[in-house]
């Protein structure tokens, strides 16, 4: 373990975690480097915002708008970076201003100094991974979770996910059924989806539409208005109760028990645990999705920093069996001191 990380430091890169008020670690990482200018830089990775009177990265990055991810603290802050879909996201999301710099995917520009450049993860809408280069040509990625990694730069140094990444797991091995829910639209179009407001509900809109749904598609509040926001092409759609008994209705899960029962219900989710029969259509890679964009992306060293719980070492593990060196964020002992300042 010595050995990862003084190879990480090799490379002009230290990963370290905060510690928040309380005596614990702050959520996910920071990584520290030189700029081409030769200047001290840090970037903070999906966590929380520090009070003023604290140690303050150069960048806050957010890499999409769930919450796991911290951008409802982070947005909070003027260092905060993240994509324009993200940031309207956590508006609407936590109807909250956001502080901070917003750009485009696959855009480049310049932050304490860095130049940085976005791509594409598929993910949600608006989910973004950050590239860039240290003071030694060390090429940095961090993705966020995934979903595409197709658009993804090569890389020295990759920050990665690890949701699905136990290969131990059998729920971590799984295929999309879109065979499936195109089966359903097309017997039952009066169908109610039981699909996350944020991420999941418009990937089903935009699924829909690609096999060939033309109608109209009821949804909640918020993922209505969230949809009508992230996605371009989203046709009609409308509020509960505004298109008519046979329309397609997507709201949360957990809304599905107060829908009429006349309709079928599905919940659009790889678990088991819901009432409801679920049809598997993942907004992440499973285990063998995640090796294999490790191995296309072919970096050096790989810090497995999300989620909590066993995962990130497991998968971590599983990176270094296959000879790819790896370690998972409860392995980062480094924290925050006045030698970082």
């Amino acid at each position: 373990m010595v050995f990862m990380f003084q190879k990480l430091i090799d490379m002009g890169v230290l990963a370290f975690r905060q510690i928040n008020s309380r005596g614990g670690f702050k959520p996910h990482l920071s990584l520290r480097f030189m700029s081409d200018e030769g200047k001290p830089t840090t970037f903070s990775i999906d966590t929380t915002r520090s009070q003023n009177k604290c140690f303050q990265p150069d960048a806050y990055l957010i890499t999409h708008a769930h919450s796991d991810h911290n951008g409802k603290s982070a947005m909070l802050s003027e260092r905060a970076l993240c994509s324009i879909k993200t940031a309207k996201a956590l508006e609407i999301r936590y109807g909250k201003k956001y502080k901070g710099k917003t750009m485009e995917i696959c855009d480049s520009f310049e932050v304490a100094g860095v130049k940085i450049r976005t791509f594409p993860t598929n993910h949600t809408p608006g989910s973004t991974a950050f590239y860039w280069e240290n003071e030694v040509g060390t090429r940095i990625l961090v993705t966020g979770d995934v979903k595409d990694y197709s658009m993804l730069p090569k890389c020295d140094v990759l920050i990665t996910e690890a949701n699905y990444g136990d290969p131990a797991d059998t729920t971590c091995y799984f295929d999309d059924d879109i065979e499936g829910f195109g089966q359903l639209l097309k017997e039952n179009s009066s169908m109610a989806l039981g699909a996350y407001a944020f991420g999941k509900a418009q990937r089903i809109v935009e699924l829909a539409r690609s096999l060939g749904y033309c109608e109209a598609i009821e949804m909640e509040s918020q993922s209505l208005e969230l949809t009508r926001c992230m996605l371009d092409n989203a046709g009609d759609i409308v509020g509960i109760g505004e298109a008519g008994n046979n329309a397609l209705c997507v709201v949360p899960p957990w809304d599905l028990e107060s829908l009429p029962k006349h309709r079928s219900k599905y919940v659009i989710s790889g678990r088991s645990d819901f009432k409801f029969p679920s049809i598997q259509i993942s907004d992440h890679l499973d285990v063998r999705g995640l090796t294999n964009m490790v191995c296309q992306i072919d970096p050096e060293f790989t810090v497995v920093y999300h989620p909590g719980g066993q995962r990130p070492a497991r998968f971590a593990s599983h990176l270094n069996c296959l000879g790819l060196d790896a370690i998972s964020i409860d392995r980062i002992n480094n924290v925050l001191s006045n030698d970082f300042i």
